[in-house]
Order: structure tokens, then sequence, then C-alpha cells
């Protein structure tokens, strides 16, 4: 079969183990990114497979109606990034493994050196001293301070311990079959989320993008927190109202953000209005970018196109592709 890689900036997944699952398929590797349709059309022209590194490509019908040759995306997580009922159409069968064994610790851990970095001002610190300035200024304790933990699913839950393990008061905000899991864990759910956002000192969204949380943090939920508070988003930006984070912050509240996730991906503009707070901890996307995560994730993503391989699809997030496939008599 023949695969492309998409977006793998440093080279990373042939060195990883799980690369050998793909040993007897003629695989190609692309580096940098693009999103311009004539050039991926051009690299993915004889691809059987793609694999997609999370959302960094967007696959939509004007690329998809130029792959004859397709007949499989492989990936993992949610897939906001790809038209899946041009898939269907096309007879392209999309594989997302949805990881519901484990959580990300990967991304768990970088919010925690997210919400670190940012009450210690460690990054603001390191650059004053490179600067020839000792102590730029007083930073925050996390003992006895609230953590708010919006959306308790399983990264979200590593997150709550952590703060437990730090010694926080932990306060959880999510659907009630969520709430109700915090609440067995030993946490406290908010009375409202208008009084979460009011009472926590430290704030990090830990929810899927979908429709119904897309913008679900609006700026009059920004601008209840307290200006000594810190808002943490290692998810999706567009689970922010758009805009809302950078005037939140501009009016002051909150008083200090860490995000790892931006509206528009890879943010390449160090003119960006984040990008120049000093009160806000930057970092591109890396929650999910260590080998341990990869080596999980792709063992995953290489398993799906094995199963393809052997006829016996798994993790089909667009089944009517298969009606599809019959009609064509081409069906695994």
């Amino acid at each position: 079969m023949k695969i492309s890689i998409l977006d793998d900036y440093f080279d990373t997944l042939r060195t990883l183990p799980c690369f050998r699952k793909l040993d007897g398929h003629e695989v190609t590797v692309w580096n940098d990114h693009t999103q311009d349709v004539d050039t991926l059309a051009a690299r993915l022209k004889d691809a059987e497979a793609i694999v997609l590194i999370r959302e960094r490509t967007q696959i939509r019908a004007p690329l998809l109606e130029r792959l004859d040759a397709l007949r499989l995306i492989s990936q993992r997580s949610v897939y906001p990034h790809i038209d899946v009922e041009a898939c269907a159409r096309r007879g392209v069968i999309v594989s997302s493994d949805q990881h519901a064994g484990s959580p990300s610790y990967a991304a768990a851990e970088l919010t925690w050196g997210l919400i670190i970095a940012a009450m210690r001002q460690i990054p603001q610190q390191m650059y004053a001293l490179r600067a020839g300035t000792w102590q730029l200024g007083v930073g925050n304790s996390l003992r006895g301070k609230t953590l708010g933990i919006y959306g308790y699913g399983r990264i979200g839950a590593t997150v709550a311990g952590y703060g437990k393990a730090f010694g926080m008061k932990i306060l959880v905000w999510a659907r009630e079959a969520s709430l109700q899991r915090a609440r067995a864990d030993g946490y406290a759910g908010a009375p409202s989320k208008r009084a979460f956002f009011e009472t926590c000192d430290v704030i990090s969204l830990h929810m899927r993008l979908v429709k119904e949380t897309r913008g679900i943090v609006t700026r009059d939920d920004l601008s209840r927190m307290k200006p000594t508070a810190l808002l943490v988003n290692t998810s999706r930006a567009p689970l922010i109202e758009p805009g809302a984070l950078v005037d939140a912050l501009r009016a002051g509240r909150p008083g200090m953000a860490a995000v790892d996730v931006y509206e528009e991906e890879p943010l390449r503009d160090p003119r960006h209005p984040l990008l120049e707070m000093d009160n806000v901890v930057c970092t591109p996307h890396i929650g999910y970018v260590t080998r341990d995560e990869y080596e999980i994730q792709f063992s995953d993503v290489f398993d799906q196109i094995v199963a393809y391989g052997a006829g016996k699809p798994i993790n089909v997030v667009n089944p009517e592709v298969f009606d599809v496939l019959r009609r064509r008599g081409n069906a695994p």
C-alpha cells in the first residue's frame, strides 16, 4: 500500500518502534506543513492511505475530489479538520481511535507545567535574568488556592489529581454525568457556571471541541474571573469565544493566561497579541508532542492501517462509507 504521512515536522515517526508496523508498505513522509490544495493534491495523488498528525492539515472536499487513489485516512482523536461526509461520498474510510482507554498524560503534564510556569513567572524570570535583571517580581503559590477543572474527562481528572497533590482545592464544572464522576472521586462540583468562574484561582479547560462546546467559554465568563486568576487552555482554542481571551486579558480579568492552542495553527506571527503580553505563557501546541505519547498514539494509527490492509477496518467514524463501497462492489 502507498502511504503518505503529513506534517511530521521533525521526522520522528520513522524513529519509533511502532513504525515497523508499516514494514512492507511504500511510505512517504512529509516534514513541512502546507495547506495549499494544489501542493497537497500533487503530493498525495498516488496515496492509498494518509496518516494525519492530529489536526495539522485540513482535509476538505476540494482536496478529496482530486485524490482518486485514496482509500483510507488514519489518525487519532477528534476530527473537525476532516470533511467526513465528503470522505464517505468518495468511498474513503476514516479511522480514528478515540483513545478511550487512557488519558494523554503528556497533555496533562504540560498543563501542570504551564500552571507552575505562569504562577511563578518562570519564562519571564528567565528572560529577565538573561537581560541582566535579578528577580523580575513576586509570583504566586498554588497550595490552598482553588483549581477549577472545566470538563472532567480523562485529562481533566488527571490534572485534578496533580492539583490535589499540590494542596489545591478542586472545583469542577462539567456536564452532569461528568460532575457525578468528579464527586465520586471526592471533588466538589460548582453550584453554577458563574460561581465557578468567580471562585477559582486557576481554571483549566479540558473538553473536546465539538459543535456543542465551540465558544462555550464566553466573554462574560472571563469577565467574572479574579484579576489574580489564571486561565489555562491546552485543549482547543475555539472552546473560547473568538477574540475573547485577548480582550479579557487586556481588561485585567483574568490576570494571566497560559495557552498551548490557537485559533489558527501553526501560529507563525510573532506579533500575535498573546505573544506580546507579559502576563501570558505560550507554547506551540506541544501537549501531546513527546516520544512516549507518539509511540502510544501512532501504534494505534498504524494498527488501523494494518487492519484495513487485512480487509477488516477498525475505529471507522464514517460507517456510511460501506454502503458506498458495496454499491461500487469493492467493500472490504
